[in-house]
């Protein structure tokens, strides 16, 4: 495990409680010796990367910090990434680190806390995993068991689609939470005085560290412009809407839907995936685009629920 903060740790913590033998590295002094002080194994990064050629090797560092640390990466290596982007990611695997195996990962969980007491081995207790693989194989099988061991259940799917989706249900919130937050405290302290559960719900995620935020938002860019667009679109509706109007009925219509399609999800159907077979790779993503996931491998089979 390289890197040791929020997801990282969590990894390392949740990897142990399955039973996996773990070791980690971390530039923070303080993240290693609170992880050293609760009993784990922590080393240096050239250590870590070099302690097992046949060792699972698990990336947890913001994405300005990947290029050196892919350069120091042996050839050789089993390697995945618990980044909140994809394309980025396998763009600087495929220039810093060519001689590895790669399968990008992404769990979809977090807190706005940072650092390794931030971190719990229950944090991926049924939350999705993204994985964004380039071929079916044994690596990604050890990487989606890695992710179900760990509680979380697999969503397959390429690192474009994985761009295009967190840009707005992850990346988009963390701007809107700013914005939210910053006209809140532009109202002064009556305003701020009279904030109650949907000023903080709407605002939780501004609490992260602004660089870590910057750091996802920035490193999703082309992806993000476009939810920005969307969003802004629709708030320039409402805008004209209310004015003209005074009415919101729409805007609040179709928030209305899009919280009820989220709370109500249709009910899934159990599926098998021949992982032997030639359109594996294929009947992965296919599964993932249709928010399906993988809740179990079996031997040469994965075992899914499909929308």
């Amino acid at each position: 495990m390289i890197g040791l903060g929020l997801i990282g740790g969590s990894v390392l913590r949740a990897a142990r409680a399955a039973g996996r033998t773990v070791w980690g590295a971390t530039a923070s002094r303080d993240d290693a010796d609170r992880a050293r002080a609760e009993g784990f194994d922590v080393t240096t990064v050239e250590e870590a990367l070099g302690r097992d050629p046949e060792a699972l090797v698990v990336l947890a560092v913001p994405m300005p910090a990947l290029p050196d640390l892919l350069r120091k990466v042996p050839a050789g290596t089993r390697l995945t990434d618990v980044t909140s982007v994809k394309g980025p990611v396998h763009d600087a695997v495929h220039r810093y680190a060519k001689q590895v195996r790669f399968v990008g990962g992404h769990p979809m969980a977090g807190t706005s806390r940072s650092g390794w007491e931030a971190g719990s081995e229950d944090l991926f207790r049924d939350a999705a995993w993204v994985v964004t693989p380039e071929e079916a194989d044994d690596h990604l099988n050890d990487v989606m068991r890695l992710a179900l061991d760990l509680g979380a259940h697999v969503v397959p799917t390429t690192p474009e689609e994985h761009d295009e989706a967190v840009a707005r249900i992850s990346h988009l919130p963390h701007v809107l939470a700013a914005v939210l937050a910053a006209v809140g405290a532009g109202g002064g302290p009556l305003a701020l005085a009279l904030a109650a559960g949907s000023f903080a719900d709407g605002t939780r995620v501004a609490g992260s560290r602004p660089e870590l935020v910057r750091a996802m938002c920035e490193g999703n860019r082309d992806a993000l412009l476009t939810a920005v667009d969307d969003a802004l679109g629709r708030l320039g509706a409402a805008r004209g809407s209310l004015a003209s109007t005074g009415g919101l009925a729409k805007t609040i219509e179709a928030g209305h839907e899009g919280r009820t399609m989220l709370v109500n999800q249709p009910p899934r159907a159990r599926v098998t995936i021949d992982l032997t077979k030639p359109g594996a790779l294929a009947a992965l993503r296919n599964l993932g685009a249709r928010g399906g996931r993988v809740v179990g491998l079996n031997g040469s089979t994965a075992d899914a629920e499909t929308s």
